[in-house]
């Protein structure tokens, strides 16, 4: 069954909802009365079975199940509950006109109704939300897509659903025309997808049109309705970097309004730099007595200075010194700028190596967020000598610029710290994720992780 059991969450939702508002109608009236032997007695019983026909043509005019899997938020959830809440009371006040409800109904038992059924209906979507978030990033009830044209946005597709397994994609696959350049990462060529999809029942098929000609794209999507699956457009926009794009219509020509002022509104440059203030100078006043034990076994456990000071490249292109513990012997780099070679590096003290793992010598740079080179969140900033080379790569590096670098970031957790130019240009399209998902909570979230990355030891 290709569509496995997603389609009962729609009816189950739907069940969940009556029963929960039943069952809050009849507490409301025992909490108000004492008693729910009255219960389905007239007129009350009138308005039980009124109540549950309202629901229900409430929920056919709106359907409001019908989420995607990346709608299927808390926040979404919630916001939708609370207009059917809001939708379903004004039914019920024009009910309770007509019947001249005041006369035979409590207007307290009707109020606490919504109240219990509020909490109840929004307790269940939490419940299930959670639990079928998990199901989903274990492997179960995902999705099947493959990306049609290769190249760098397509890479991005299938970094994002790794980034969150959770939302249940399940990635199969590039196709291309063949090359030399390309074979190694293709599944196939266009000949192939047909029978492709077919065989594995693939659910999702991402186009990207940088990379796709006419022709075929009108041939994945004529099939599409023969193989029953969706496609999917996917465009460069990541040149533009914009968190507003809307849409505008002239006549029936859909026209694309785009910001070129990208990040620049208060969120971000009020309460993000006043979230690294406060909590960069939490961070170095709580752990100030710990940090001087760090610095004196990084001073103790090899020659040289406890601090390491380098330039780095920060936003809009500017240098600044970035501060650390020092985790290498010095003169690491007497023969020029290199990267490390992780665990296998000899450059690399023990006593660094530790801090590498638990991410312990990055500390120093809450000092750097205080004075407003770096941020707590953001993509890694590094030296002008490995930009030019990853720029030469993949010039999407240039938009990590227009933004804060950060003490932590996506790249940061999902891949560690980078051994070669080809790793740090893998890493750049989980920065570049971060780009488009700026916000309080992906910053909460970010951090999170990180401390899980330094209490299990796994800083790569």
């Amino acid at each position: 069954m290709k569509h496995r059991f997603s389609f009962l969450l729609r009816p189950f939702s739907a069940t969940m909802d009556i029963i929960a508002l039943d069952i809050c109608f009849a507490l409301a009236f025992r909490l108000k009365f004492g008693t729910t032997e009255s219960l389905f007695d007239v007129p009350y019983v009138t308005l039980f079975w009124f109540i549950n026909a309202a629901w229900l043509l409430v929920l056919l005019l709106n359907k409001p199940y019908n989420f995607s899997r990346l709608t299927f938020t808390i926040q979404n959830l919630l916001v939708g509950l609370a207009k059917l809440i809001g939708l379903h009371v004004a039914l019920v006040s024009v009910f309770w006109v007509f019947t001249q409800g005041g006369f035979y109904y409590s207007r307290e038992q009707l109020a606490l109704t919504y109240v219990l059924f509020l909490c109840a209906g929004s307790l269940w979507r939490s419940v299930v939300l959670i639990l079928l978030k998990v199901y989903r990033a274990m492997g179960y009830n995902t999705r099947r897509f493959v990306v049609v044209g290769y190249g760098p946005l397509s890479r991005s597709i299938q970094t994002f659903y790794q980034m969150y397994p959770e939302i249940g994609f399940k990635f199969y696959g590039y196709f291309d025309k063949m090359n030399p350049d390309n074979a190694s990462a293709l599944r196939g060529d266009y000949t192939y997808l047909k029978e492709y999809i077919t065989r594995n029942e693939i659910d999702c098929v991402y186009c990207c049109l940088p990379y796709i000609e006419t022709e075929q794209l009108r041939e994945i999507m004529d099939f599409s309705e023969e193989a029953s699956y969706q496609v999917k457009l996917i465009v460069d926009f990541k040149g533009f970097l914009t968190k507003g794009v809307t849409v505008e219509y002239h006549d029936i020509q859909p026209v694309i309004s785009l910001s070129t002022h990208y990040l620049d509104d208060l969120q971000v440059n009020v309460f993000k730099r006043a979230f690294d203030i406060v909590f960069s100078a939490t961070v170095l006043l709580t752990g100030a007595p710990f940090f001087l034990i760090i610095a004196l076994i990084t001073k103790l456990s090899s020659k040289g200075p406890a601090f390491y000071s380098q330039e780095r490249i920060g936003k809009w292109g500017r240098p600044f010194h970035i501060y650390k513990f020092r985790s290498m012997y010095p003169d690491a780099e007497r023969s020029g700028p290199a990267l490390s070679s992780g665990d296998n590096d000899n450059r690399i003290t023990p006593w660094g190596q530790f801090m590498r793992k638990t991410r312990l010598d990055e500390f120093p740079q809450f000092y750097n967020v205080l004075k407003g080179d770096m941020s707590v969140v953001g993509p890694r900033p590094e030296r002008q000598y490995f930009i030019n080379q990853i720029v030469e790569k993949s010039p999407e590096y240039k938009y990590l610029l227009m933004v804060k670098p950060g003490i932590t970031s996506i790249g940061q957790i999902k891949f560690g710290y980078a051994e070669n130019v080809e790793q740090m240009v893998q890493r750049l399209w989980y920065d570049l994720e971060y780009l488009q998902r700026v916000s309080f909570s992906t910053d909460v979230w970010l951090i999170v992780q990180t401390v899980r990355v330094m209490m299990q030891g796994r800083g790569k």
